[in-house]
């Protein structure tokens, strides 16, 4: 009997010493890359689920998740139907907060800056190339600008955040839709790249007259002042947690993207929204995960997925993610508890 009890004893300390022992390893954008290493410390002390996460880019996630090197990815940039074929097919998106694309510069004296959608094209096409150009002049009433050489500053990897920037440019510049288009890699016209988020803010940081685009808890960490962009509405708005949580109620507006969150596909592009408070370079980042999960890492995985979207989401805001609306993290949690972890 004393034998029988001890077996079962130890056995229940196995059972509970491997699901502490549950480690979850994904890969991908660097956007969100902040607010994933908050969480992942907050519920790795409130599960003992240890979840790793390393931001290499949403190229390399996606690559990462359909070769399953990881159990999950993160992306910035959708996965094409072709992508998403490619990891076979089952894949879901499951977007975890929002947030705002600043263009950043290096212009010492210079604060309060002022662009507009077409002036912006035309400098990151090369077209213009000094900063006081009398478009950017024209803008700026009352800053003293320098004749200082535009340095250009981009992603050098395959990335959601250019996925995001690229995107509102096809939208808003003929000229740049026609020559170089939208997407997570594309031809830079001019500049110097850097290798995600942290490197774009190095390089824009390193260089006097760079401006460059980087998601904008990068631009603050790094003392970067921001653009005010002229939106839809012709007002000139920073980024912020309010002006983004604004593009997406603008967005969200839309019966396009109200039938496509209905049909459970959250692939939703939320640049140069409506909204007179809205900032116009705003993305949501997703976590790609499988419709269908095993073992212990599945139900690990979809606990951590149902904590991001309620509890994890209050720590958004310290670093300026907007968390998302309720509308729609109600529709992405019934998505979260259809995943089936046969368990």
């Amino acid at each position: 009997m004393i034998n029988k009890t001890l077996a079962v004893v130890i056995s229940l300390v196995l059972i509970s010493s491997a699901a502490l022992a549950v480690s979850l390893n994904g890969a991908g954008a660097t956007f969100p890359y902040p607010i994933y290493v908050k969480w992942n410390k907050i519920f790795a002390d409130k599960t003992g689920t240890q979840v790793n996460y390393q931001g290499i880019g949403s190229g390399g996630g996606i690559r990462q998740f359909t070769a399953k090197i990881t159990d999950f990815g993160g992306s910035d940039a959708p996965m094409t139907e072709k992508q998403m074929s490619a990891a076979g097919g089952d894949v879901l998106h499951i977007p975890t907060v929002m947030g705002a694309v600043a263009v950043s510069y290096n212009l010492p004296g210079v604060s309060g800056l002022k662009l507009d959608p077409e002036t912006l094209g035309r400098i990151f096409l090369g077209r213009i190339k000094k900063w006081d150009d009398p478009a950017i002049a024209a803008l700026n009433p009352g800053i003293d600008l320098p004749g200082k050489n535009i340095t250009i500053a981009h992603r050098s990897d395959g990335s959601g955040t250019t996925h995001i920037f690229t995107s509102y440019l096809a939208k808003v510049s003929t000229a740049w839709a026609s020559q170089v288009g939208a997407g997570s890699a594309v031809s830079w016209p001019t500049g110097i790249g850097g290798k995600g988020n942290a490197g774009v803010a190095g390089v824009i940081k390193g260089n006097e007259g760079a401006l460059g685009y980087v998601e904008l808890s990068y631009a603050i960490s790094n003392d970067l002042p921001v653009v005010s962009l002229k939106n839809r509405s012709g007002r000139f708005v920073k980024p912020s947690i309010e002006s983004t949580t604004a593009a997406a109620d603008g967005a969200l507006s839309s019966s396009k993207l109200a039938k496509q969150i209905a049909a459970g596909d959250f692939r939703l592009d939320l640049t140069n929204a409506p909204g007179q408070n809205a900032y116009p370079i705003v993305g949501l980042t997703w976590l790609l995960v499988r419709s269908s999960l095993d073992g212990e890492k599945g139900a690990a995985l979809k606990n951590y997925l149902k904590w991001a979207l309620s509890d994890g989401q209050k720590y958004a805001a310290s670093l300026l993610y907007a968390p998302l609306p309720d509308s729609m993290s109600d529709k992405v949690m019934k998505l979260i508890n259809s995943i089936d972890t046969n368990i």
